[in-house]
């Protein structure tokens, strides 16, 4: 936490430096890959219905702007649910679960005319943890705080005051948590899916 605070901190302080600073908002879809969770052996089994799932983000933007280069910190709200076919040894059910988190991208980028190219580290933040898909005390101890990725993309701005972006970005955690052990079974949680997003914004 205190490294994504020193990331703001830094980027908000050399904002003023440059000559145009806008600010803006956006919202947009995103969709990502659908998290894994691998266990050894046992009964429980926890099958994913879609590879990949559409989800929702809005958030703010501060651009500053010296020539065709471009300082921009964001913070992002984005809220994804995926299902699940969940098999215990009594019952095979459906089950969601919803991630939600804040994603603060620190982007640098280059313009071209009304064209954007940007690239940044991007702080992912959970809010609260998703529903257990087994009902285990312990299940949730694989859900890991504050992660670190990175977005990269490419956007365009009309008249300077409507944004189109489209990303890539992505995790560089390996696991998302510790591995949890319930019974006999080892599980843990690969959280490195990439995700893309599409997001329309105004800026003032």
């Amino acid at each position: 936490m205190k490294k994504i605070l020193l990331v703001i901190l830094v980027a908000l302080i050399a904002s003023p430096a440059f000559p145009q600073v806008k600010f803006g908002v956006k919202v947009g879809a995103s969709t990502s890959s659908v998290p894994t969770y691998d266990f050894s052996t046992g009964a429980n089994n926890i099958h994913a219905l879609d590879d990949a799932a559409w989800g929702f983000n809005a958030g703010l933007f501060l651009r500053g702007q010296l020539g065709p280069i471009f300082l921009q910190p964001e913070i992002n709200f984005t809220t994804t649910s995926y299902e699940y076919d969940v098999t215990t040894t009594t019952i095979t059910e459906l089950r969601k679960q919803r991630f939600n988190r804040l994603e603060i991208p620190v982007l640098i980028g280059v313009k071209l005319g009304p064209i954007r190219l940007n690239a940044g580290p991007s702080a992912i933040i959970p809010i609260g943890k998703p529903k257990n898909l087994l009902d285990e005390d312990n299940f949730d101890d694989m859900y890991r705080g504050t992660t670190f990725g990175y977005q990269a993309g490419v956007g365009i701005d009309i008249f300077d005051t409507i944004t189109l972006d489209a990303r890539y970005g992505g995790s560089l955690a390996k696991e998302f948590g510790d591995n949890v052990t319930i019974g006999d079974q080892t599980f843990n949680l690969d959280h490195r899916q990439p995700y893309f997003n599409l997001a329309l914004g105004i800026m003032f």
